[in-house]
């Protein structure tokens, strides 16, 4: 089971050409610079851009082919948009019971009362929608969209017009999508700390084309993406928390590489988290140090490395498996006679936690 999209739109200075295999679990993540098709894509999946070709499969349910085309409201689909486009002369409950008379009773997956809970919006249903915050709306906007039961959640840029006060407020509830619901969603972000901590597979697109489809953790370890190009090249590792040092109010994570320290955070033991290491942040030493102040050394291998422009280098490194990243100074790697194979300790100086 998956969805199965094929989309070519040609207009007058663009041209989005894409066949995409996506899963029909999860969220999977449309990232790619300004201009390069993201919101079209989405339109597409929607029925809202017409396609020159096109053709959509949505697990056993054909939405278009040559000659067949189900317009967007006979879909199952919920789309939240940048915007939350809320009836502002309408309370939120007023709000959320829009579009529920369409709603064939035998689609009801998502109870509003389910919504509601899984969006933190209780106490929030008798105000007027034109009193609420921003991250409020868009919150009652994402449960509007789940209220209609979708087979599809369609999420364009949500927290692009949050400030990031915001914006660390409704993360957790876009996480709890993941984690609660079985309902594929279609997340479009041009930010690479969004897609990393919320997006299972990730299709980067550029220029209306797919550059790469496929699973986060490793699509952000390539170093042949424009991903390994950015300033904040990053490596996500996903580890478990092993425990906590009340002394030094620090937290174990676990991962096939080794154990990373991190400052305390209040985690169960046996939760899985989603690490950020930045490649910049990585040095690297032929042999383990002793006297310094970096808690987070791992025994390496150079898998790949990569030239970038005339004075730096990509490497990519594997720890038991699990790749990690460092950007050093073409000098460095050359006083380190670095090369694909040659063992090394990769020494992390800082590293986010994403989940």
């Amino acid at each position: 089971m998956s969805i199965e999209a094929r989309f070519r739109i040609e207009r007058i200075d663009f041209l989005l050409d894409v066949d995409l295999n996506l899963p029909i679990r999860g969220i999977t993540g449309i990232f790619g610079p300004s201009g390069c098709g993201k919101t079209t894509l989405l339109r597409a999946l929607a029925g809202l851009e017409r396609c020159d070709t096109g053709y959509l499969r949505v697990g056993d349910d054909l939405w278009q082919d040559n000659g067949y085309f189900l317009p967007t409201h006979r879909r199952a689909l919920g789309y939240v948009f940048q915007e939350a486009s809320l009836f502002t002369h309408l309370n939120v409950m007023r709000n959320l019971q829009y579009g529920l008379r369409r709603l064939d009773r035998h689609r009801h997956r998502v109870s509003l009362d389910a919504a509601i809970q899984l969006l933190g919006i209780g106490h929030l249903l008798e105000r007027n929608a034109g009193e609420l915050s921003g991250g409020e709306r868009q919150r009652v906007a994402i449960a509007r969209a789940l209220a209609v039961s979708p087979r599809l959640l369609l999420m364009d840029e949500p927290l692009a017009a949050l400030d990031l006060a915001r914006k660390h407020e409704i993360m957790p509830y876009l996480e709890s999508l993941h984690e609660e619901l079985d309902i594929p969603v279609v997340y479009v972000s041009h930010s690479p700390g969004e897609v990393a901590r919320l997006a299972d597979h990730l299709i980067l697109l550029d220029n209306g084309r797919v550059v790469s489809s496929g699973d986060t953790l490793e699509t952000f370890s390539r170093i042949d993406l424009p991903l390994a190009r950015d300033d904040k090249a990053a490596a996500l590792i996903e580890a478990t928390v092993a425990g906590h040092d009340d002394d030094y109010n620090l937290t174990y994570l676990d991962f096939p590489g080794g154990r990373f320290t991190v400052t305390r955070r209040e985690l169960p033991s046996g939760h899985t988290v989603r690490l950020r290491v930045v490649a910049r942040d990585v040095s690297l030493t032929l042999a383990h140090q002793k006297d310094t102040s970096i808690l987070n050394i791992f025994p390496t291998v150079v898998e790949e490395m990569i030239p970038q422009g005339s004075a730096q280098v990509m490497i990519k490194l594997s720890a038991n498996g699990v790749p990690i990243l460092a950007r050093l100074t073409r000098k460095s790697a050359a006083l380190l006679d670095l090369a694909p194979g040659k063992a090394v300790y990769a020494q992390v100086k800082s590293v986010a936690l994403l989940s």
